[in-house]
């Protein structure tokens, strides 16, 4: 069992250093950058949405009650933005993005892999880690990040539906209170969050269908090891890099 976990963590900081570092290296291919982040990032918008709109509603009818009985639900707002921005929006996002993404990374690559296509690549002097996984790592970085930037507008307007239309909230507390209590630094909180996720997820999905082996029955189980493991290093890492942040007074 140990034997296992070390080879993997090996493994793992392999990739993620090639990965990293041939994106530098000729020749570029920059499309396939662009085309990787719109399968990444715009694909997984109408999920991340629909999940962050509700999101936020639900904070704000859990939140309602207890508010109400000391009359401060103007501060409802607050709540949701903070919550949304600091820890919903960038681990809402990454698990779902690996549910989508991270999936279909293992998948395609582990079927390459079954298949020879990336023997092929290698004998034709393609280097497959910068040609297949390198993209994927950074688009999935920028991707995670942005989808968590709407994450955290989405969210508050589900907050605020449910708050001033369903709850007849003053509108202009709920904006003022937000804007009093809401910095930058909760917002930059939740990007650095997003930002390591993306990366942990990308790196570990490709990992796991870099090193596929025995056919179709190998090509699942790699997706769904990518998808339970990359998920369990999300909420680990949350509390690692969120203890982190706060020893920084960010």
């Amino acid at each position: 069992m140990v034997i296992h976990f070390l080879e993997f963590i090996g493994r793992w900081f392999l990739i993620a250093g090639k990965a990293v570092s041939l994106a530098f290296k000729k020749p570029l291919r920059i499309g396939r950058y662009f085309y990787y982040l719109a399968t990444i990032g715009a694909d997984s918008f109408p999920v991340i949405a629909i999940t962050s709109l509700f999101t936020g509603g639900v904070i704000a009818l859990e939140t309602y009650n207890a508010f109400h009985r000391f009359n401060a639900e103007y501060l409802i707002g607050a709540v949701v933005g903070i919550s949304m921005a600091r820890e919903l929006s960038p681990v809402l996002t990454a698990l779902l993005v690996t549910a989508r993404t991270g999936s279909a990374m293992a998948a395609e690559i582990g079927t390459m892999k079954v298949t020879e296509q990336i023997d092929a690549l290698e004998m034709m002097a393609v280097n497959p880690i910068k040609y297949l996984i390198t993209p994927r790592v950074y688009a999935t970085i920028i991707g995670t990040v942005v989808l968590t930037i709407l994450s955290d507008i989405i969210g508050f307007i589900g907050g605020y539906i449910v708050g001033v239309k369903m709850f007849h909230i003053n509108s202009t507390l709920f904006m003022r209170y937000t804007q009093n209590f809401m910095t930058m630094d909760d917002i930059w909180h939740g990007l650095i969050k997003a930002a390591f996720f993306g990366f942990i997820l990308s790196v570990t999905s490709c990992l796991y269908g870099y090193y596929t082996r025995g056919g179709a029955r190998g090509v699942g189980e790699a997706t769904t090891k990518a998808v339970v493991t990359s998920s369990m290093a999300i909420l680990i890492f949350d509390y690692i890099i969120t203890s982190i942040l706060r020893a920084m007074n960010l």
